[in-house]
Parts: structure tokens; C-alpha cells; sequence
């Protein structure tokens, strides 16, 4: 069975678009095509519990895998899982749960089983195949997640990252896309970054390589662990099986929504 927080997303979305389906001619129209939204429900129960397209019984009430797994590519190229994340990073932001004093990079790496775009030797896996996760947040709240190769370094993510990052409307004014300061480990040292950072006027806290810590960084950077543990959650998200690379930030972009969504919940508990 589906977890009721799964129906409450899917009424959250005010619409999904699909391919456009022609009329069959003749006398026998064919089976009624089955409705977004139960097929929505079943592309979440493949992100929550990782089964594959294949194992999705048609008994559960959600087509089957194949029709869901042919509604998910249309709606990431129509760029609706992408909305649904900025409308609820909005309701965040107009609750002031988003925190825009500082935001932190990390990155994480995942297991690519089938290989696919955008993949490559693991550095910390005995260079099996697999793909890096960099992220920026808040310390609990993703604003843009991006999908490379295991063996990319993270700090050539960073300024992609942070012009990432979506306008979140919300409050009076004018949309908000920069943090006050930005986190992050001896891994994204770079006097590039940090000129690059200074013309957005993003003030940059990152340790330099060959010298200590910043004194009480890791108080600040520890939280960004939350976000991975939030996403990698998604059982479809701690290993990657899908090869196309569409398909995978699909996934990527619907849990990211998920996590801004349980959001309130999670605070009121």
C-alpha cells in the first residue's frame, strides 16, 4: 500500500502534463489511458521503495511500470517536477523556514549498477562505477541538487550550484537565489571560486588546503549531512539504476520536493 503522505503530495501538484494522446479511429478506441496522477503515485512508490519498473503490479492500481516510466520523461522535460520543488521552497520562504544567512556544498557519491550518462570510477568505491551528488542547502532543505560523474571533483560544481539555485518567491519583494555565505570543506578551495563568489556577493567560508579548519566550521557544515540522509532515503536515490540521465534527475527533483514538503511536519513534531 502507498503511504498516505504519497496521496497528499500528489494533491499538491494543480497539474501534470503528459504527452498529447491520439484518438484510435475505428470502433475499438483501446483501453482507457490510466490517470496522471495514479501514475504519479506509482513512479512514487518506485522512488520510496527502489523497486524496478518491471516489479510494479498492475494490481496496485497504477498502470504499469512501462506507462509510468514513459509519463516521467515528458513531465521532467516540461520541467513540472522542477516547478512543484519551487512552489514548496516558496511556502517555505514565506513561512521563514529557509535560512539565507548561510547555505553549504557537500557532495555525495552513489552506485551506478547499470552505468548510464554521466558516470564514471568511483575515488571511494574501488573505482567501480558511480555518480557524485553535489548539493547546496540550507543545512536541511536542498535548493539545487546536480548529477556528474563519481570522479568529477566537487569544487568545479560549486558557481553551477549557486547560480542553481531557483528564484524562491514568498515574501515581499523581489524572488531571493543568494545566500548571505557560503560553507564548505578544504575540498572546495579555490581562489576562483571565491573571487567568483565575492562578485555575487555571497562571502565565501571555505578552509584553504595545508592549513587548520576554520575554527567551529564544522558546527555550521555538519547539518548539510541531514540533506543527504534525507535524499539517499528515497531508496530509487542510494543506487542509481537508471541510465538515462533525465530519468535519474527526475527522481532527484521529486524527492527534493518531498524533502521541502515534509518539511513543516517535521518541525511541528
Amino acid at each position: 500500500m502507498v503511504r498516505p503522505e504519497i496521496t497528499v503530495t500528489v494533491r499538491r501538484i494543480p497539474a501534470l502534463r503528459g504527452r498529447p494522446r491520439r484518438r484510435r479511429s475505428g470502433r475499438s478506441p483501446g483501453p482507457r489511458p490510466v490517470d496522471d496522477r495514479r501514475c504519479l503515485q506509482g513512479i512514487l512508490f518506485v522512488l520510496y521503495t527502489g523497486t524496478t519498473w518491471q516489479q510494479l503490479l498492475i494490481e496496485l492500481g497504477f498502470g504499469s511500470g512501462q506507462t509510468c516510466c514513459r509519463r516521467l520523461g515528458p513531465w521532467q522535460e516540461a520541467g513540472v517536477l522542477e516547478a512543484l520543488h519551487r512552489i514548496l521552497l516558496a511556502e517555505l520562504n514565506a513561512a521563514g523556514q529557509i535560512d539565507w544567512t548561510r547555505a553549504r556544498v557537500d557532495a555525495s557519491h552513489v552506485r551506478a549498477k547499470k552505468r548510464g550518462e554521466t558516470t564514471g570510477p568511483s575515488p571511494v568505491d574501488r573505482r567501480k562505477t558511480g555518480s557524485k551528488h553535489p548539493l547546496i542547502s540550507d543545512g536541511g532543505i536542498p535548493f539545487r541538487v546536480v548529477t556528474t560523474a563519481a570522479n568529477v571533483d566537487g569544487v568545479t560544481q560549486t558557481l553551477a550550484l549557486v547560480d542553481g539555485i531557483p528564484p524562491v518567491a514568498g515574501r515581499v519583494g523581489h524572488p531571493r537565489k543568494r545566500p548571505d555565505a557560503l560553507l564548505g570543506d578544504k575540498g572546495y578551495d579555490s581562489n576562483l571560486n571565491r573571487c567568483e563568489l565575492r562578485k555575487r556577493r555571497i562571502l565565501p567560508i571555505i578552509s584553504c588546503k595545508g592549513v587548520r579548519d576554520i575554527i567551529g566550521l564544522g558546527e555550521f557544515r555538519y547539518v548539510v549531512e541531514q540533506t543527504f540522509a534525507q535524499l539517499h532515503q528515497f531508496k530509487r536515490l542510494a543506487v542509481r539504476w537508471e541510465r538515462l540521465l533525465d530519468l535519474h534527475n527526475a527522481f532527484v527533483s521529486l524527492a527534493c520536493g518531498l524533502i521541502c514538503w515534509r518539511r513543516p511536519n517535521e518541525q511541528a513534531a
